[in-house]
């Protein structure tokens, strides 16, 4: 069947509208990782991703008769502006459907380039459903984003790119899965003409529906996927695409929030292009590949497949990179409540610098700090933790503690004594105008607050930190009315990081 995909992607003739993107390299991660590392640029597209390539591909595939009609989809990123453009070049109607959540900048990118948008809903799956309605009430053509021939086609027109423009020798291709369009069309192209390059797919370790899919031996639904990769954030692997992907793939990399973070740091020294966060994956792939196969000298190629990032979410990836680089250490340390203790507390670390210390008074006898501290990679903060130890610090690794960075880090001030029964919270939800006051109102209306830390990361979603004083014996009442909520959240009350410096 990868055979007729060969086809179907030489015949697509999509340049009049999309473009071959260069092949770059990338000097300073091949000098660090002691490997030829290529960046392929879909960053460059019209619309700042690859999404164009399939979307057009489809639309050059339809009838007459589909395109008098119109097309629809649902989408609150990348498909959105690809469809939108295609649809205003070969002058047809498209409608797309995003939720109410989707960023400013995006609904207005979409508009401009003539598509109709309709605002349902706080997530995709609403915005889908939406959009089914609209095929069966006005006949128009659903145009799926990642899972049809037409648009897996469009996007291995990649794959073959990648071959005409780079024929020697190449060792792997590194690429991002969300639903795993663009990886099953490149995959097709590149395994039927050289099968002996390996294909990597990459995805966000709290989004893998392909590893699991792989793993099951059929397509899972994920129970939750994480928000923070967005463009990748699929809690299901397509059914064509998984067809082709089980059988093409080489191997599976899962990426962590703080990888992805250093990967676009990574890209940005080299080419001064800043991915957005699925955009980078295939770059944390490969660096973290090369430290699992412990490779050397081969020549690794990742698609950077997306630049389409709001620029206040920026900030939040700074803050990330650090220990995404492995170059932080974020660490609970005990230290005697009197004078000179933090001294000697820098004078054990030696050569480590401090990046980041929080400190409240807590009681006469012992104070609890929140420090980051310089290390160079991960076998540094282990003997950095186990000398610590060994000199009798009390201490815990927060290096990998969600709660610990989304929140603590910006709340580490002391303890509320009088509060008794707390029960803590980590929860996730749609961000728009009102949507902070509407989860308070839910939430206070039934339990007291005791503790609230919300910060905005420039994303669709919302992320909060709460205290709620609970007795034992309505501890099944709340967590009946949290399900109710329909809010993602995680219980944060048993983590070292609350316990150290909130509870």
């Amino acid at each position: 069947m990868s055979q007729n995909y060969v086809q179907k992607i030489q015949d697509a003739d999509i340049y009049d509208l999309a473009i071959e993107t260069p092949i770059d390299n990338a000097p300073l991660l091949s000098q660090r990782l002691n490997n030829r590392v290529l960046l392929k640029r879909e960053d460059l597209q019209p619309v700042f991703s690859f999404k164009l390539r399939g979307a057009y591909n489809k639309l050059l595939n339809l009838s007459e008769k589909q395109l008098a009609t119109g097309v629809v989809a649902a989408s609150a990123g990348n498909h959105a502006q690809g469809l939108a453009l295609a649809a205003k070049k070969m002058g047809i109607a498209a409608t797309i459907v995003m939720p109410r959540t989707t960023p400013r900048i995006k609904v207005d990118a979409v508009r401009s380039r003539g598509a109709e948008v309709v605002l349902v809903g706080d997530s995709y799956d609403e915005a889908a459903a939406h959009a089914t309605e609209l095929v069966k009430q006005q006949g128009l053509t659903y145009i799926h984003p990642f899972d049809d021939p037409d648009v897996i086609a469009g996007q291995g027109t990649i794959g073959k790119e990648i071959l005409n423009q780079h024929p020697e020798h190449l060792d792997a291709i590194f690429i991002a899965v969300g639903g795993g369009g663009l990886c099953a069309g490149v995959a097709a192209y590149i395994k039927q003409l050289r099968p002996e390059i390996k294909i990597i797919a990459v995805e966000s370790d709290d989004a893998a529906c392909l590893d699991a899919a792989l793993k099951a031996g059929e397509r899972v639904i994920l129970d939750q996927v994480g928000i923070f990769a967005d463009g990748t954030a699929v809690a299901q692997i397509g059914e064509e695409t998984f067809r082709l992907l089980k059988d093409l793939v080489d191997e599976v990399i899962t990426v962590s929030t703080d990888e992805i973070c250093a990967a676009i740091k990574d890209v940005y020294n080299d080419t001064r292009a800043i991915c957005e966060p699925s955009g980078a994956l295939g770059t944390a792939g490969l660096k973290k590949y090369v430290e699992k196969h412990g490779v050397k000298d081969q020549t690794l190629l990742s698609v950077q497949c997306g630049a389409n990032i709001d620029f206040d979410r920026l900030r939040y990836i700074s803050e990330r990179t650090q220990i995404g680089e492995k170059r932080e250490a974020v660490l609970a340390v005990t230290i005697d409540e009197k004078p000179g203790s933090f001294q000697t507390f820098c004078g054990v670390l030696g050569r480590h610098g401090i990046s980041e210390f929080n400190y409240r008074y807590s009681d006469e006898t012992q104070a609890h700090i929140f420090v980051g501290v310089q290390v160079a990679g991960d076998e540094d903060r282990y003997a950095l933790v186990a000398d610590l130890q060994k000199k009798g610090y009390e201490l815990s690794d927060l290096t990998d503690n969600e709660m610990a960075k989304l929140h603590i880090r910006h709340m580490v001030g002391g303890r509320a004594a009088k509060i008794k029964e707390e029960q803590v919270f980590r929860f996730e939800f749609p961000e728009r105008p009102g949507a902070l006051l509407n989860f308070l109102a839910q939430l206070g209306g039934r339990f007291n607050i005791s503790m609230f830390h919300y910060r905005n990361h420039g994303s669709a979603f919302g992320r909060v930190l709460v205290g709620l004083q609970v007795a034992v014996q309505d501890r099944e009442e709340l967590k009946a009315f949290l399900d109710d909520l329909g809010y993602r959240y995680a219980d944060e009350t048993d983590n070292p990081a609350y316990q150290f410096f909130l509870s």
